[in-house]
């Protein structure tokens, strides 16, 4: 089975990493006001709630970079033969959490050409992620058109965490810049902190399980707002993709929408198609975390009436605690091949399923 993992972290041991590519003005940020060390040292807003075991599976505690590579290697990619993983980068992605847009600016683009530099050599079944922060849409945009050519860019990524719902035409910079180079437009679960302060609608929460259980929320803001501003009329050919969101809530979601745009349809008159038909075409949603009913049946029921056979798009999550590996994905068995790689050749144009003789060693 060709398998594309559409979320896979590639840490580090330090933000010290990030040194050689940061301007000597933005180095001295890091050195002398954050003093990076182990990681979580990469400067962000800080949560009201803290994990109480960390984020990652205790078996994986690298403390270089090559062992991070050679443990993922030996416990994710050759494990469950997995022919391409897409890394998704883990504390730059809190860049989006800081008031100093600059700062966050000059951040996201050391990690860019630290990962282009050292990790996508490293195995050619990796693909990259271009980080942006949107707090700045013309600087994200200006960085998307700085990498959007390297050929093994795959997508542009940033928290699910914002200070406005990403439909909003404050970031539709970025949108522009995705559809020149021909790149979908990815958020993965986090970023709360700083200037984006609310994890959950009504207010801070305290603990981490009930954020982690809530983590859709600002996820059907964004779908809603992708569709309900017209990004995908003004860009027929973006692909929105969510990740670590969870799923079941799509279709409730969908149901809603549709049935308030028909009654209240002259808001949005630039709108063509009913909001689901937009989800349909334009919105992808990562596997992991996959909701868990007692009944894997009504999970399965739910799943198509979003389509998920096409909808969905297999993601573990490695290396974090609640890693799904591939062997264990509760979806409709007629759906795997589809799931677990086809759907991702879709969306994201520059992966090719590659002979079994291309994969590294």
């Amino acid at each position: 089975m060709f398998i594309v993992d559409t979320d896979v972290h590639n840490y580090w041991s330090s933000a010290e990493v990030l040194l050689p590519y940061l301007e000597p003005y933005w180095r001295d940020f890091l050195v002398r006001g954050e003093k990076p060390g182990p990681r979580g040292s990469f400067p962000h807003g800080h949560r009201p709630w803290l994990h109480p075991e960390g984020f990652s599976r205790h078996d994986i505690r690298p403390e270089t970079e090559e062992d991070n590579y050679l443990i993922m290697k030996e416990k994710h990619l050759d494990l469950y033969d997995i022919d391409v993983a897409i890394l998704t980068a883990d504390e730059p992605l809190e860049a989006s959490t800081l008031a100093n847009y600059h700062y966050a600016n000059a951040l996201v683009k050391a990690y860019n050409d630290y990962m282009i530099d050292w990790w996508l050599p490293k195995d050619s079944r990796f693909k990259g992620s271009i980080i942006i922060s949107p707090t700045d849409p013309h600087g994200a945009a200006a960085e998307i058109r700085r990498l959007g050519g390297h050929k093994d860019i795959v997508q542009v990524l940033a928290s699910h965490g914002s200070q406005r719902p990403y439909g909003d035409p404050f970031y539709h910079p970025i949108y522009e810049a995705c559809a020149e180079v021909g790149l979908p437009f990815a958020i993965h679960f986090g970023g709360q902190g700083g200037v984006n302060h609310n994890a959950v609608a009504s207010g801070p929460t305290a603990y981490y399980w009930e954020t982690h259980a809530l983590l859709s929320q600002p996820a059907m803001t964004h779908v809603v707002s992708m569709i309900s501003n017209g990004v995908f009329e003004k860009y027929p050919d973006l692909y929105f993709v969510v990740i670590e969101c969870g799923v079941s809530w799509v279709p409730s979601l969908m149901w809603r929408l549709d049935a308030n745009f028909k009654a209240l349809r002259k808001e949005t008159p630039w709108l063509k198609m009913l909001p689901s038909e937009y989800c349909r075409r334009n919105i992808r949603f990562s596997t992991q975390p996959l909701e868990q009913p007692q009944n894997v049946r009504h999970l399965w029921e739910t799943l198509e009436h979003m389509d998920g056979q096409n909808t969905l798009l297999f993601a573990s999550d490695y290396p974090h605690w609640d890693f799904d590996a591939p062997t264990n994905l509760h979806i409709p068995p007629a759906w795997r091949d589809k799931v677990m790689g086809l759907n991702a050749l879709e969306v994201y144009k520059r992966i090719e399923a590659p002979a079994a003789s291309a994969r590294v060693a």
